[in-house]
């Protein structure tokens, strides 16, 4: 799956690796997390375009947003077929634009976060769809998933899953909703090759989304691998210098800007 994620580069290059007429400015993020806003690239009247929307799928027919599950990621191979997505993989399918993600690895009773990241620096142009949740009395929401599929025998090592990135060669292809059916972008949508990712363990510090600084990247010494009397990943952070963390929203997730 995909639940945090990282956009690091600057405004400006974003723009220019997608293309987007708009010129948002915006900080670097180390911890997005789901129900905050994110950045997001669509196609509009054949225009490609910078949108913010709230990372929580809510499909257009739902009525009450709190009788319905918080849909984070779509899987590859449902969404042609899942009512959810059914309709935004015809008319709404769109990228996140991001410089990696954290996933994390169950070893006995804990979990062990790790950042993996494009092995060329690149930034990833994650698949997602999207929809715009209309309220009883108007308000609309613009909502966004990451798609996710099958992770290969290398990632697995990691999730069984991992998000799925559109290849700068077919970007156009996946955000043309208005010539490319949903059956055809849907063969875009299989895990990252091979050798194009890499991987690090983290601190746990990544857990807690109040937390959002540079460090929260850096690579530590797995834990796994250290003799039993080693100082821990939390005493091993106590010891670098305190950063500036960004301040929180009232509820508790922080924002983009």
């Amino acid at each position: 799956m995909c639940g945090r994620f990282v956009i690091t580069s600057a405004p400006e290059a974003i723009r220019l690796v997608f293309g987007y007429q708009e010129q948002p400015n915006f900080p670097p993020r180390y911890n997005v997390a789901p129900t905050q806003p994110i950045p997001v690239v669509l196609v509009d009247h054949g225009i490609r375009q910078f949108q913010l929307m709230r990372w929580g799928l809510m499909p257009s027919w739902v009525k009450d947003p709190r009788q319905f599950a918080l849909l984070i990621n779509a899987r590859a191979e449902t969404v042609l077929d899942k009512p959810a997505f059914r309709s935004a993989m015809r008319r709404r399918r769109c990228v996140v634009p991001a410089d990696g993600y954290y996933e994390w690895q169950r070893r006995g009773a804990r979990k062990q976060p790790f950042f993996i990241h494009p092995s060329d620096g690149a930034p990833l142009a994650l698949a997602a769809l999207a929809e715009t949740w209309v309220g009883p009395h108007g308000e609309e929401v613009d909502t966004v998933a990451i798609i996710t599929a099958a992770a290969s025998a290398a990632m697995a090592v990691l999730h069984d899953r991992v998000p799925v990135t559109i290849a700068p060669g077919d970007l156009d292809r996946w955000l043309d909703c208005a010539t490319v059916s949903a059956e055809e972008a849907a063969e875009l949508l299989h895990a990252p090759p091979d050798g194009t990712l890499l991987w690090h363990p983290v601190s746990t510090e990544v857990n807690n989304v109040g937390n959002d600084h540079a460090g929260l990247i850096e690579p530590i010494a797995d834990p796994a691998e250290l003799p039993q009397d080693a100082p821990s990943a939390k005493q091993l952070s106590a010891t670098r210098p305190a950063r500036r963390r960004k301040r929180a929203a009232p509820d508790g997730q922080g924002s983009l800007f």
